[in-house]
């Protein structure tokens, strides 16, 4: 043999040898790839059962606040005293009637509870 077919013999061994390491490294990252893919997988169906608990809990509390409303609705008050209370304690209609049907229409305790 000479050198020449020594020295080709040499470079199609390193060859091969270095395409058996970028195999094994390319393996490797894919390896990688697929543990890093089913980690963020995982995160973001934690996440989605996090934002659909959260969200359950809003729509119960709006759905509580509307029927909380809605009972307030119902209860009479007397203009005259939603005045007073406006007058009186320099609050916004909207507060005033609000507060007097908390109460159940009693001024009173309206205005005991408003001022304290």
């Amino acid at each position: 043999m000479s050198q020449d077919e020594n020295h080709e013999i040499e470079e199609e061994v390193e060859t091969k040898s270095k395409e058996k390491k970028a195999a094994k490294h390319d393996s490797g990252a894919a390896d990688l790839e697929r543990v890093t893919n089913f980690a963020e997988e995982k995160e973001i169906k934690s996440d989605a059962n996090f934002m659909s608990v959260i969200n359950d809990v809003k729509r119960q509390e709006q759905t509580n606040k509307l029927a909380r409303d809605q009972e307030l609705a119902k209860v009479s008050i007397k203009k005259e005293d939603v005045e007073v209370i406006m007058k009186e304690l320099e609050i916004p209609k909207i507060k005033a009637e609000r507060a007097l049907r908390e109460h159940q229409g009693n001024l009173i305790e309206t205005l005991v509870t408003l001022t304290n």
